[in-house]
Formats: structure tokens, sequence, C-alpha cells
């Protein structure tokens, strides 16, 4: 302010204007790139924070049990606080009220049986035997007299030998229990030793650890559970169709020559990316820590709903490795895709049919056997591979019957090749299968005309851009590459569209395993029974109907 004052005085003659001279020095040039720099700070900040609560409100719209789950919490914590102001004949529970509190806070989890009973059992067990040992201590100490300090110095012997059981493997469900043993332990000693009431100190926690412990119970499990089977349940259901959606759009990429112009750098390291192609099929593979977790967290929970009790939950993971392992297909399926080395589009057209109806009847069996899984019912009578064993044999006999496709031909040439060939002949000889040319069929010999001269494998991408491998051969053929390079080319364009079919059939033969790991489960799981659905009878032929 004072140099505002300065700045109207020097100014009253009239020379410049006050925010002239404000503004126009070098300070004045600061101060507004500052503030500039400032407001942008605060756009940016506010545009974020739009953002976060946008997602927010999408995550909690999305699955509401996330809001329960809060609104739950909230009210647990509520109804221990309590405790803070209780006036009774012992006061140590208002004055020690956090350890309810943090009991609630360690215990509540997202599913019923996720946390909820096993921390509660790892954390009432732990409890228990450190007080039991630091009462044990505290009264060891109480007759040690004088060497009561040799006592106390327990509390690294005991964290020790603690630390180093829970690293046993067959006592890893148990971690969080040590962790409760040896925190209890050391708070109890430390907090006896101070008020030399070691009984009553174990006592109140306990108490106060209980309370916890029930408040969690009862709000978690009354008020809207939240179950970890039925989360497994709907996990390995969502796999099923994640994996038939990938499965058609790998084939019908592949059969549009969809090209990636530049392939993301996060599908080559395998990492989250914005294809939903390849996100659908990575979820299938990346749900096996999540599997295993739930599983571990259903085989806590009692019967409810349609589970009973000990329900096949293993089998439901035992599924899931089945779809997995056809996953693992349809991946190599997606990297024919990416790969550099494509087939002319020539060639797929040749099997294009066979493919689609593999693709579509493979996709239709998942779907198929996700809602099944879904509402928990028994495949109905008759075979669903019927179909698509049918059209993976009728593959099968194009690719025997047009093998030639798939490889390089030049080299099976036994006779001479004709000097002069009309190409219309050779069209329409095509159509005729058991003619003959020379040494070759006529089908053969129009693929070899229609192809590129130099033998390059020609594609278009998702931009209609024409492609070329290897990229320094340009598509009218003006490089000069030895003919036995075009040759090696060829084949391994002609070798990619075998290693799709192959995979495809491989994705078929693995249906099997998932087919036999359903059934297995619906017998285990005790699945209700298809509905029977009533054909209207068929007319006597003869008997005339009106």
């Amino acid at each position: 302010m004072g140099s505002i004052k300065c700045n109207w005085a020097d100014n009253s003659g009239g020379k410049l204007p006050l925010l002239v001279s404000f503004w126009g020095n070098e300070d004045g040039v600061s101060r507004r790139r500052g503030l500039k720099v400032m407001r942008e700070k605060i756009k940016n900040s506010w545009v974020e924070f739009n953002d976060f609560a946008r997602k927010a409100l999408e995550m909690g719209r999305s699955d509401p049990r996330k809001v329960i789950f809060a609104v739950k919490m909230g009210l647990a914590l509520s109804l221990t606080s309590l405790l803070i102001f209780w006036k009774g004949s012992y006061q140590d529970f208002a004055q020690y009220s956090i350890w309810a509190i943090l009991t609630v806070i360690v215990m509540f989890e997202f599913s019923i049986a996720g946390a909820t009973f096993i921390k509660g059992f790892n954390r009432g067990l732990g409890t228990l035997c450190a007080g039991i040992l630091a009462f044990c201590f505290a009264e060891l100490s109480v007759v040690a007299g004088k060497f009561e300090e040799v006592v106390i110095i327990s509390l690294p012997w005991i964290g020790f030998c603690a630390s180093y059981l829970k690293l046993y493997p067959t006592m890893k469900p148990y971690e969080y229990g040590f962790r409760v043993f040896v925190l209890t332990y050391c708070i109890l000693m430390v907090a006896g030793n101070r008020t030399r009431e070691y009984s009553q100190a174990v006592l109140t926690r306990l108490v106060l650890i209980a309370a916890g412990a029930g408040v969690t119970l009862v709000v978690n499990i009354c008020i809207f559970p939240i179950w970890a089977g039925e989360s497994l349940h709907k996990l390995v259901v969502k796999n099923f169709k994640d994996l038939a959606t990938s499965l058609e759009g790998c084939v019908n990429g592949y059969l549009k020559c969809v090209e990636y112009e530049r392939i993301p750098s996060k599908i080559l390291t395998y990492q989250a990316a914005d294809d939903p192609l390849y996100n659908c099929y990575r979820s299938v593979v990346q749900s096996t820590s999540e599997e295993d977790t739930l599983l571990g967290f259903a085989t806590w929970e009692p019967p409810h709903g349609p589970y009973r009790h000990n329900y096949p939950w293993e089998n439901f993971v035992k599924v899931s490795g089945a779809v997995k392992h056809c996953a693992f297909t349809v991946m190599a399926l997606h990297g024919c895709i990416l790969s550099e080395i494509q087939a002319p589009a020539d060639r797929r057209h040749v099997f294009s049919n066979e493919l689609q109806k593999v693709g579509s009847e493979g996709a239709k069996v998942l779907r198929e056997l996700g809602s099944k899984l879904e509402k928990m019912e028994k495949l109905s009578p008759g075979d669903i591979l019927k179909n698509v064993h049918e059209v993976a044999e009728q593959l099968q006999q194009k690719i025997d019957h047009k093998s030639y496709v798939l490889v390089n031909s030049e080299g099976w040439e036994i006779g001479g090749r004709p000097m002069e060939l009309d190409l219309e002949d050779l069209i329409n000889a095509a159509e005729d299968e058991n003619m003959k040319l020379g040494s070759k069929s006529l089908s053969e010999a129009v693929l070899e005309v229609r192809s590129v001269s130099v033998g390059t494998a020609l594609c278009y991408d998702a931009k209609n851009t024409l492609r070329t491998w290897p990229s320094n051969v340009s598509a009218n053929g003006g490089s000069m590459v030895k003919e036995d390079e075009f040759k090696t080319y060829e084949s391994a364009s002609a070798l990619s569209l075998a290693t799709f079919t192959s995979l495809l059939i491989e994705f078929v033969a693995r249906l099997g395993n998932v087919v036999s790991s359903f059934e297995e489960l619906s017998l285990k799981a005790n699945f209700k029974d298809p509905p029977i659905i009533n054909m209207p009878p068929e007319p006597c032929k003869g008997v005339a109907t009106w």
C-alpha cells in the first residue's frame, strides 16, 4: 500500500496513469506472470476435482454395494464411539475405547467373510494368546522382585519368535494374527508395567475388542450383506462373456484385415490399454489372484442364499481355469492380428466362411455356458459342442482341400508351367475343381495369377491404407529384392494364415475341458435341471388339418 501511495503521489501531475505505473515496470510484469500461472493452476485443479467427482459418482452408480459398504462402516464406527461417553463403574472402558474403534477399522471389510470372519478370528486369537502370555510374564515379574527388568526385556524375544513363525508356509493364513499378537503383548506389558495392574489391563482390552468385533459382525451381516462367494460366482460368469467377446472380435478383425497402424506399447508390455478386444481376454487371464482371494474368503462364509454348506467353491476356480486355458489361444489369435507378417486378403477369403462359423459357434458355446452358470442350471440334453465340432470339421476339410493356400506351392510343381495362360479362362476354370492344369489345380493357378507379381503380402489397415511386408517393398514392386527373398516373404505370409486357422481349431478342442469342468461343478453344486420346452406335436401325415 505504501508503494501505491508513492506512485499516486508521483503521478499527481498527470504524467502517467496509476495502473500503468503499477503494472508497467518489471515488477508488474512478474506479478502478471505469477497471477497467470496461479490462475492456470487453480483452473487445472478445479478440472481435476470435477473429473475425480464424476468418476466417484460413476463408481457408486455402477456398483451400489460400494456405497452401502461405506455407510455400514460409518454406522459401525458411530456405535463403537458411544463407548467414549461411558459413565459406568468401569471408567477404563471410556479411557481405552480406542481398542474397540481400532477393531472395527481393521475388521470391517468389503465382503463378510473376506476379512470380517478371517480377520476377526485372527484378531481374537492373537489378542487372547497375547493376553495370556502377558499375564503369565506379569505375574513372573511380580515374583522376580528386583529382577523385574529381566522379565520386561522379553519383548524382543517374543517379537523374534512371532515374526519368524509367521513366515512358515502353513502359517500364512494367520499372518495377521501374529501381528496382532506382537502388538497386543507389547502394549499390555508396557501399560501394565506403568500401572501395575496387568490383569485388569488384559481383561479390559479383551472386552473392548470383543465389543468392536461384535458390532462389526452384526452390522456387516445384518445390513445388506456382501458375500465373497457371490462375487466369485459373478466373476467366473464375467470371464465367459469377456472371452466370447474377444473370440468374435479376433475372428472378425482378422477376416476384415484390420491392421494396427502402430501397436500400442502397453499391449506389447501386457499393460492395461484402451483396446476393448485386448482388455477382454486380459481381464480373464488376470483374474487368477482375485479368484484365489475370493476363494479363501468364500470358504469361511456360512450357508446363504442358493449356496449351501460345504459348497464346492474350488470347482468354480477350476471352471475359470479351463476358461483361461482357452483365453491363451485367443491371446495367440490376437497376436496374429498384431503380427507384422500378414496373409493377403485373397488367401483369407478362401477360408472366410468356415472361420466365421467357427468363431461365432465358439462364442455361442461360451455365452451358453456363462448363462447356465449364472442361472445355476445344468446343461440341456444333447451335445452342446455338436455345432461347433461340425463347423470345425468343415474348416479342417477345407484346409485339406485347399492346403496349397497355406504354404508356398511353388515347390510342389513337378511339370513345367504353361507358357501362356489367359486370366479369364483360369477364373472360369476355377469353378470346376476337378479340372487340372499341368501339374497344378486350376484354383491354385488362379491364386497365383491374382496374387501380386512380386510376391509381397498386401493388406489394408483400419484407415484403408495399403500395407506391405517387408516395409522396404513398394506396392508397384519397384524395389530391387532378390527373387528368393520374395519367396521367403510369400511363404511366411501364407504360414500366418495357417497359424490362425490351427489356433482356432485348437480353441475348439479346448472347449471340451470347459464343458467337462462345468458338468462336474453342476453335479457337485446340485444345479437345478433346465426347463423342459414342450414342442407342439407335428401333424400326422395324410390327416387333413383345418
